[in-house]
């Protein structure tokens, strides 16, 4: 058994001031990624709309409303779900998600994703070099970087 306090978990830094605080190693979990978010006015869940193609995502929010853009396809039409209090959504994998507070009150959600480490993630953009529609987040040697999945071409994320 590990309990542990998500205030006594440092936030993770992801290039911006967003407060995710993750949960999966203090707990010592294996097969699922778990993260607590605090997010202001504006703030979002991630830095863009994309998909974990080995990944299945769900949040749960504990308090405020979220808005949820998505798309099954990374250049199709976006839809938009808010999601209230204690109402929980799923993105399976492939979907394009990206979670947003567009409210004027603070939204506290948690994040679930199994399995637990993704390598397969996609940000719904175009490549500057080719007809490709997405880019894959890669790790690159000063940190991550946006390489096209189909003509190689890498630049920098901007986050």
């Amino acid at each position: 058994m590990e309990l542990v306090s998500a205030e006594d978990v440092e936030p993770h830094a992801m290039g911006s001031d967003v407060d995710r605080r993750g949960l999966a190693d203090p707990l010592g979990a294996t097969d699922v990624a778990i993260n607590r978010y605090v997010l202001e006015p504006g703030e979002a869940f991630s830095p863009g709309l994309h998909a974990h193609l080995d990944q299945e995502e769900l949040f749960y929010v504990v308090d405020g409303t979220a808005t949820f853009e998505f798309r099954s396809e990374p250049a199709g039409e976006s839809e938009t779900v808010q999601v209230g209090p204690h109402e929980a959504i799923r993105f399976a994998p492939g979907d394009y998600q990206q979670g947003r507070n567009e409210s004027d009150e603070q939204v506290v959600a948690l994040a679930l994703g199994a399995p637990r480490e993704t390598t397969e993630g996609r940000l719904a953009q175009p490549c500057p070099e080719c007809d490709s529609d997405v880019l894959a987040l890669a790790a690159g040697a000063d940190g991550p970087v946006l390489r096209c999945p189909d003509c190689g071409a890498e630049m920098d994320p901007g986050f």
